[in-house]
């Protein structure tokens, strides 16, 4: 008799399916417009794909340097070292991984022990949860506060969670999924809240940089880490590494998948101070040998091309801002005059709804799913949105804490009470996707406005 093949045991917390798995196969069987995912649908620019080919062509195709491919880390450094007024070593302070995530990943591994704490302001991007409970680590959630459209750092409720477990906070700008910018005045509240403390350190999530929009954003351009736009500087972006004091207390993360819409390359990057990358570069070979060899060479290309103009505009970052600015604006009206009205999208390219006054069929608000198994309404709308609607949005609950735990992460509570109110869309899509989701909800507005007329 063949041989029986017996599985082993579940874990105590055996994944359950996400609001990803769930959602990718709503729109595959509705075939709905999708606005969820956070990717392009478009193909990237030809200087981009060129290099690709051209890497491939003229021999990277083996090994290189698990750190980084030389010729990528070098130009990184280089224009790191003029976003950052310091020199950045291409070989002590630049590691590359397999896209922004392995880099956040491997920074988790090496910098938390079994009992640090890291805080996360919520909402947040979900994927930190997991990867600071894989390291051993505990989150903590503070709140961004809400004001009218816009989203603002809480400085008295971050200082309060920082404690002598605290081991970094994460600072993700423009933000996943509210599309806030801090503000340079926000970011020295985090630096002065982390001075008092000297095992806590910033993990600065700054994959969106290159996508900052509209000129009142506080005090967020100018100084060190702003710049005033041009082909190497992010317009008002603010590098947290470049406040005053933080150069050690930083963690840089970034990619470039979102800037070029090449997001399947998966070529990442983390720059930080010599003893912390030391470990990374430590690391690494424990996670893979090294990242694309082609997709480094082709990246370092594109990086050079991109500072060109391109298009009209004085180079390809500046005709990018104003691409996304155009569809965040587009997206923004189509929603508003739906029914459903937006908070401020500042930069990245999301955009979060307020679905709290969208009634929403009962049978929605009812039915469980395996990865929502107690039903919250903004996951309820999205599904309704896609079933009888054809949008296929994301619901922000994942983005919130789960509701049995407390304020500080552990514990019964009731969590944020924002949770369950919003839902994100994408606006990262050709004018033509975006036109038909606009059709889409206007007719979703017409029919329950009729439905309650009834």
């Amino acid at each position: 008799m063949p041989a029986t093949f017996e599985t082993p045991k579940k874990k105590k917390n055996s994944p359950r399916p996400t609001v990803w798995s769930e959602f990718s196969a709503l729109a595959a069987e509705t075939g709905a417009i999708n606005l969820g995912q956070g990717f392009p649908n478009w193909e990237p620019p030809q200087f981009v794909t060129d290099a690709g080919i051209a890497a491939i062509t003229s021999g990277h195709n083996q090994y290189t340097r698990t750190a980084g491919h030389p010729r990528l880390v070098e130009l990184l450094a280089g224009r790191y070292t003029k976003h950052f007024g310091r020199e950045v070593d291409p070989y002590a302070e630049v590691a590359i991984t397999i896209g922004a995530s392995q880099a956040l990943y491997v920074t988790m591994q090496v910098l938390l022990s079994p009992g640090d704490e890291v805080i996360l302001l919520e909402p947040f991007f979900d994927l930190y949860v997991g990867q600071i409970e894989m390291a051993g680590g505990t989150p903590v959630y503070v709140p961004l506060a809400t004001e009218g459209q816009r989203w603002r750092l809480d400085a008295a409720a971050l200082r309060a969670a920082i404690t002598p477990r605290t081991r970094a906070i994460i600072l993700n700008s423009p933000h996943n999924p509210t599309g806030k910018v801090f503000t340079r005045d926000e970011m020295l509240a985090v630096a002065d809240a982390i001075r008092a403390h000297p095992r806590a350190m910033v993990i600065s999530d700054e994959v969106y940089k290159y996508m900052v929009y509209g000129d009142d954003n506080g005090d967020s351009g100018g100084g060190a880490g702003g710049g005033g736009g041009g082909a190497l500087s992010p317009s008002r972006h603010v590098h947290f590494a470049t406040l005053p004091g933080m150069w050690d207390r930083t963690v840089t993360i970034s990619s470039a998948g979102k800037t070029f819409s090449v997001t399947g390359w998966q070529v990442g990057w983390a720059l930080g101070p010599r003893w912390f990358i030391r470990d990374v570069h430590a690391a690494l070979p424990y996670m893979q040998f090294c990242a694309a060899t082609p997709m480094q060479e082709a990246m370092a290309t594109a990086l050079e091309r991109a500072d060109q103009p391109y298009r009209g505009h004085a180079s390809y970052y500046d005709w990018l801002r104003t691409q996304y600015a155009q569809r965040c604006a587009a997206l923004a009206a189509a929603l508003d005059a739906a029914g459903i009205p937006t908070m401020r999208g500042e930069g990245g390219f999301f955009l979060i709804g307020d679905v709290s006054r969208v009634r929403v069929s009962a049978a929605y608000l009812r039915a469980g799913t395996p990865a929502m198994p107690r039903m919250t309404r903004d996951w309820a709308f999205c599904r309704w949105l896609a079933l009888e609607h054809g949008v296929i949005a994301i619901p922000t609950a994942p983005f919130f804490r789960r509701e049995e735990e407390g304020e500080g992460g552990e514990g019964e509570g009731e969590g944020n009470p924002l949770r369950g109110r919003f839902v994100r869309f994408c606006f990262c899509k050709t004018d033509e996707t975006l036109a038909a989701a606009a059709a889409a909800l206007a007719e979703m507005s017409r029919k329950t406005a009729a439905e309650e007329a009834q």
